[in-house]
């Protein structure tokens, strides 16, 4: 496997990730905007940010407390 088939894989596969996320964060509350922000930063712990909502935060409160 040459190193560029590497790195296409690398970026599909990053790729699916913060497309699951985006996915997980709407279903959790989140709008679009802010999903997309939260699931491209791999910093923010997904279940947490899910987990803040269920208790009530809201998004905008969430996304101050997150990033």
């Amino acid at each position: 496997m040459s190193a560029a088939e590497v790195e296409t894989f690398y970026v599909t596969e990053i790729d699916r990730i913060e497309q699951w996320r985006h996915e997980a964060l709407e279903r959790a509350g989140y709008d679009p905007e802010a999903a997309i922000v939260l699931a491209a930063s791999h910093d923010v712990d997904l279940h947490a940010a899910v987990s803040l909502l269920e208790r009530g935060c809201s998004v905008e409160l969430a996304l101050q407390i997150l990033l």
